[in-house]
């Protein structure tokens, strides 16, 4: 029997996550969110920039010292001032960045390919020398040339790196591209694969799967998708993705995910869309009368995932799409059985009242509704 894949998610929401513009986490928040990550089952996350200074360093030092069972990572430029400091953090790894294409290579480092192969062995090398297990981390691996790129895949692997981080900076792939350039490098080296995904045209999740199905091993998530830009493959998404999607179980609680979404909105001030797949406020919410009924007939009719997966419930609300069953149900709720003509005409008082109102309406102005009663019904304040 072909034993199942597992596919290890390092959640980079203390690192890339708060790299989005004008979110900053204080050392409480840091912690609380690391404790959550860990009790959610998260078993990697990357903490921090060492080279950021004293705090940056004293904060992780504080996440090592909490003793929590997720293996811990750093983010550092391939230089040896930046992973200097990391041998007396408590990390598990550093991930040594470098670019790889032609456009950063020349434009941002001022260098070559030849010096970029260089580098690699010279600072992981040293890095491994210390003590320190290595990812080397490949900066806009997706516009790098493919043939390049595997060079850089067999450096690293030759000079001792445990794991090559595939970053797709800008997010301009699509799954396609993404399947083809991740089995090249998993047919060309044996070390693990990190898939790092940016959302810039929405595509994060989707090439983190396609990366997997390829062969990475692992996947850089962070909690709600916060991140550079418009952020990176969102925790949530690729948990439930690789369950319903690909059968395959990242041992992460997704009961926790609702919980782990609100800390992190709440930390960095970036308020949750009501219909952010899977933890939006909305997103198990129905009012088409269309879907009402199949759901009062079969749950399964329009259930692509359980709520309950994830502690959530489906709600039915009254609104301009609402259909006959939608309104019988809501006022049997409420003690209340129509006959056919009361309900033909609460469909249209309903319709003009979320028209007005722009919500569904509560249990008194649903009694008002059925009664005409213009003050309780709300039309009064139109």
């Amino acid at each position: 029997m072909t034993p199942k894949r597992t596919v290890v998610l390092d959640d980079t929401t203390l690192r890339d996550g708060e790299q989005a513009a004008g979110v900053a986490f204080d050392l409480d928040e840091r912690i609380a969110i690391a404790r959550a990550l860990d009790a959610a089952g998260v078993p990697e996350m990357e903490v921090g920039i060492p080279a950021m200074g004293v705090i940056a360093q004293e904060e992780v030092r504080a996440i090592a010292a909490l003793g929590l069972s997720a293996r811990l990572l750093v983010w550092c430029r391939m230089r040896a001032d930046d992973y200097r400091p990391c041998a007396d953090l408590g990390v598990d790894l550093v991930d040594l960045s470098i670019p790889v294409s032609a456009q950063m290579m020349t434009h941002k480092l001022g260098i070559g390919r030849a010096a970029v192969l260089n580098t690699i062995v010279r600072e992981v090398t040293r890095a491994r020398e210390m003590g320190l297990d290595v990812c080397v981390g490949c900066e806009d691996a997706s516009r790098a040339d493919p043939e390049f790129l595997l060079r850089v895949a067999e450096t690293a692997q030759r000079a001792g790196a445990e794991r090559l981080r595939f970053a797709d900076t800008l997010g301009v792939l699509d799954p396609f591209q993404t399947h083809v350039l991740i089995g090249r490098l998993r047919a060309a080296v044996d070390i693990d694969l990190e898939i790092h995904a940016h959302d810039d045209l929405g595509l994060a999740t989707a090439n983190s799967l396609a990366a997997v199905r390829a062969g990475a091993t692992h996947v850089n998530t962070t909690v709600n998708g916060l991140g550079e830009r418009a952020g990176n493959a969102p925790l949530e998404e690729v948990v439930m993705g690789l369950r319903h999607v690909m059968g395959i179980e990242s041992g992460v609680s997704s009961q926790a995910l609702l919980g782990l979404s609100m800390l992190v909105a709440g930390a960095s001030g970036r308020a949750l869309p009501e219909q952010k797949s899977l933890v939006g406020r909305a997103v198990f919410t129905h009012e088409s009368g269309i879907h009402v009924d199949g759901l009062l007939k079969d749950v399964r009719n329009y259930q692509g995932v359980d709520p309950s997966e994830l502690g959530r419930v489906h709600e039915l609300v009254l609104g301009k799409h609402s259909g006959r069953n939608g309104i019988r149900r809501a006022y049997a709720a409420l003690g209340i059985d129509l006959a056919a003509p009361q309900v033909e005409g609460v469909l249209d008082a309903l319709r003009r009242f979320v028209a007005c109102h722009k919500r569904p309406p509560d249990p008194e102005e649903l009694t008002g509704l059925l009664l005409g009663d213009v003050q309780a019904s709300g039309f009064g304040r139109c």
